[in-house]
């Protein structure tokens, strides 16, 4: 076997295309936006900082519900910013990573990260960072998948991998994935008034094809994963997915630790 990475860095990029990123993950932050909108209790006459906004999946929940010049995103991958601007047009939309937010103290009402702390370079940085830029009192929320159980969308694939590659590792080990720790984040970031809770979001697919066809865009670390194999492979793999598949059409639900917590402003 060959493969490029034993697994994934947590802190790479995602340097691909928007509409790739649409048919792997985008399809699950689609239904993810709305609860989390409500869970840092968004409303009118707010401004709010969608940090890691990807393509624009939670920045366009954020603009149906504020209008877009209400809304500020911020994404680290040049492709991503594209098409977060194209997509929500007069919302402000800047290429920067949540531990360098371009932004003054205080500037946002809350700030949101969907899917995001797993991928921090440094995750109390990145939440320090956004409850600086959020006023006092302002709220803070974040989502990340709960891999630990195995309940993540890419949990069997994970599975598929270790039973060919015992080597790799899974998502297990992000930053946020164990039940609890993305609100010990929170605490060790500053943040006050931590509650935590859970949301789910899930696609129906139609074939196995429909759900094998995205891991081959290269899109994070399972795509990087997929990109890596030989030919050889690549097709054990994909075997061994539709095994543990049911037969389609099937859902697949997945399940997303979040939490809340309240700016207390700058900490120094």
């Amino acid at each position: 076997m060959s493969h490029a990475t034993a697994g994934y860095d947590a802190g790479m990029t995602f340097n691909v295309a928007a509409e790739a990123y649409d048919r792997f993950m985008g399809r699950y932050s689609v239904h993810l936006s709305p609860q989390m909108a409500d869970l840092a209790q968004v409303r009118t006459g707010q401004r709010v900082l969608d940090v890691g906004c990807g393509p624009g999946a939670l920045t366009a929940e954020l603009v149906a519900r504020l209008g877009p010049v209400s809304v500020t995103a911020v994404d680290p991958s040049p492709p991503f910013v594209e098409a977060a601007r194209t997509r929500n047009p007069g919302a402000r939309v800047e290429e920067a990573s949540a531990e360098q937010l371009p932004f003054a103290d205080g500037e946002f009402d809350a700030a949101l990260a969907q899917l995001v702390v797993h991928f921090m370079a440094d995750p109390v940085a990145g939440l320090a960072e956004m409850a600086r830029v959020t006023r006092p009192g302002g709220a803070v929320a974040a989502c990340v998948w709960n891999n630990a159980e195995g309940r993540g969308p890419l949990s069997l694939f994970w599975q598929a991998v270790a039973s060919i590659d015992p080597g790799a590792r899974d998502a297990a080990a992000l930053a946020g994935a164990r039940d609890g720790h993305l609100a010990e984040l929170f605490a060790a970031a500053g943040l006050a008034d931590i509650s935590s809770t859970r949301l789910t979001a899930g696609i129906e697919c139609r074939s196995f094809e429909e759900w094998w066809e995205p891991f081959s865009g290269g899109v994070g670390p399972a795509g990087a994963y997929v990109a890596g194999l030989d030919g050889d492979t690549r097709t054990e793999l994909r075997e061994r997915c539709r095994a543990l598949l049911p037969a389609p059409p099937f859902t697949v639900t997945a399940q997303a630790w979040a939490a809340r917590g309240t700016s207390l402003g700058p900490t120094s």
